[in-house]
C-alpha cells in the first residue's frame, strides 16, 4: 500500500485530493490513507467520522491523516479520535513538506494537529497535475475561499477568504491537460464568480473563460461549476451567448426562492434577480439547462415561504436540483435561529425532490429525438452537453472509451437518464 485518498464533498475537493496524492507520493509517504473531509452539513461530518473508523478496521497498520474543511473547522475533535494519526489544515494538505515530515520523521503524538489560521492565507497556488485518476473530465481550481458570510455556511472558516489563481497559470494547466487527452475541463472553486477581485487588473470569471477558449483552441468543452448568478459579469454573459465550447449547463447557488428567507440567509440576490438571470441566459442560449442548490426547511421558513421556493423551480425552468434538508451547523448564525420542526424539514425536502424529478422528466422528454455529443464517463454511461446522464449499450460506442466524445441520438429515457444510440 502506498497512498490512498478518500474524498468527501465538492469538485474542488476532488481536484485537491489528486494534488494531495501527488504531493504525498512525491514526498515518499507510504502506507497512508488521506481523508479529505467536507463540512457543508453535519451529516457530511458524521459520514467522515464513520468512514475513518471503518478505514482503521480495514487498515490497522496504515497512518490515517485527516484533512479538508471539517478538519480545518473541527481539528481538535478529529484529533481526539483514536483512529486518527494526524490532522492537517486545508492549506497544509497541499504542501509536499507536510507529507515529507511524516515520511522522514513519522508522527509525533505532541504534533497531532497541524492546522494554521486559514484566514491568514492570501494566495492560492495553481498546482500542475497531469490528470485526475479514474475521471473522464478534468477539474481545474481557479479560486478558493469566500468573502461572503451566509448565515447557514461554515465553509469560509474552513477555506479562508477569497483568492484566485492567476489567469496564465490556469491557461497553462488546461493546455497541459488537453495535451494529455482531456476533452472537457471544469473550472472549480468555492465561489468562482468572485474570481479575480484579488488579482492585478481585477480580471473576472468571464475574462478568464474568454482567455482559456482563445489560448487553448484544442479544448473541446469548458464547464463552470456552481456559480452565484448575481456576480455574473458582462464578459461571462457574452461567453455564454457566443461560445459553443462553453457547455450549456449552469448550476446556480440559489438556496431559496423566498425573499425574506434569502435575506435571513444573507444571500445577495432576491428571487426576481435569479428569474431575470435565467430569462436573459435562456434568450441568449436557448439550449441551456439550469441546476440549482436549494435548502429545504431553513429556520423561520413557513409553508407560504416554502411555496415560493417550489414555484421558482418552474419560474426559472430548473432541471437538475440538489436538495439539502437544512441541518444546523454549530458556529453559524442560522443554528441560533428558530428551527423548523424536523419532520417538516424532511417533508419539504421530499416535496422539492419530487418537484425536481418532474422537472427532470420534462427535460428528458424534450431531448428524445435529438442528437447529442456525449462524453463517455465509463462503460455504458456518459453526459450530454447539458450534463444530462446518457445510457448506451456497447455497440453504440464501439471503440470508444472514457474521456471520448461520441455522437448519440436520444431514443428515449428511463425517467432519470437518457437512452442513446449511435447517430447515423
Amino acid at each position: 500500500m502506498s497512498v490512498d485518498v478518500v474524498t468527501f464533498g465538492c469538485r474542488l475537493n476532488a481536484y485537491e485530493s489528486e494534488v494531495m496524492k501527488h504531493e504525498a507520493e512525491a514526498a515518499g509517504l507510504k502506507d497512508a490513507v488521506l481523508v479529505n473531509t467536507c463540512a457543508v452539513t453535519g451529516e457530511a461530518v458524521r459520514q467522515a467520522r464513520q468512514t475513518i473508523r471503518r478505514l482503521r478496521r480495514e487498515n490497522p497498520e496504515a497512518r490515517i491523516i485527516v484533512t479538508g474543511c471539517a478538519a480545518q473547522t473541527e481539528s481538535d475533535s478529529f484529533a481526539g479520535m483514536e483512529e486518527v494519526d494526524l490532522v492537517l489544515g486545508n492549506s497544509e494538505k497541499l504542501e509536499r513538506a507536510s507529507y515529507g515530515r511524516v515520511a522522514q520523521f513519522g508522527i509525533d503524538e505532541t504534533e497531532k494537529v497541524r492546522v494554521n489560521d486559514i484566514m491568514s492565507v492570501t494566495e492560492t497556488a495553481g498546482h500542475l497535475i497531469d490528470g485526475l485518476e479514474g475521471r473522464a473530465r478534468a477539474f481545474v481550481q481557479v479560486q478558493n475561499g469566500c468573502d461572503h458570510r451566509c448565515t447557514f455556511c461554515i465553509i469560509p472558516f474552513g477555506r479562508g477568504n477569497s483568492r484566485s489563481v492567476p489567469m496564465g497559470v490556469v491557461v497553462d494547466q488546461i493546455a497541459r491537460l488537453v495535451d494529455n487527452g482531456y476533452r472537457e475541463v471544469v473550472l472549480t472553486g468555492v465561489d468562482i464568480t468572485s474570481y479575480g477581485a484579488d488579482l492585478p487588473g481585477t480580471p473576472t470569471l468571464g475574462t478568464l473563460s474568454e482567455k482559456i477558449l482563445k489560448k487553448v483552441p484544442s479544448l473541446d468543452r469548458l464547464r463552470l461549476s456552481s456559480i452565484d448568478s448575481i456576480e455574473a459579469d458582462p464578459a461571462l454573459m457574452r461567453v455564454i451567448a457566443e461560445e459553443d465550447r462553453l457547455m450549456p449547463h449552469l448550476h446556480l447557488s440559489l438556496q431559496a426562492g423566498d425573499d425574506l428567507i434569502l435575506k435571513r440567509m444573507k444571500r445577495r440576490h432576491l428571487r426576481a434577480d435569479t428569474i431575470r438571470f435565467c430569462q436573459e441566459v435562456r434568450a441568449a442560449r436557448p439550449d441551456v439547462v439550469f441546476g440549482a442548490d436549494i435548502i429545504a426547511g431553513f429556520p423561520t421558513e413557513t409553508e407560504e415561504m416554502f411555496q415560493n421556493t417550489l414555484r421558482i423551480v418552474d419560474e426559472c425552468g430548473l432541471t437538475h436540483l440538489h436538495v439539502f434538508p437544512f441541518s444546523p451547523r454549530p458556529g453559524t448564525p442560522a443554528a441560533r435561529m428558530p428551527q423548523v420542526e424536523r419532520t417538516a424539514v424532511k417533508e419539504r425536502a421530499a416535496r422539492l425532490r419530487e418537484k425536481g424529478a418532474a422537472a427532470l422528466r420534462a427535460h428528458l422528454d424534450a431531448e428524445v429525438g435529438r442528437t447529442r455529443q456525449v462524453l463517455i464517463e465509463r462503460e455504458g454511461l456518459g453526459r450530454s452537453e447539458q450534463f444530462t446522464q446518457v445510457e448506451f449499450d456497447a455497440d453504440a460506442c464501439a471503440g470508444a472509451g472514457p474521456g471520448d466524445l461520441v455522437s448519440l441520438r436520444i431514443s428515449g429515457h428511463t425517467g432519470r437518464h437518457l437512452l442513446g444510440q449511435r447517430a447515423a
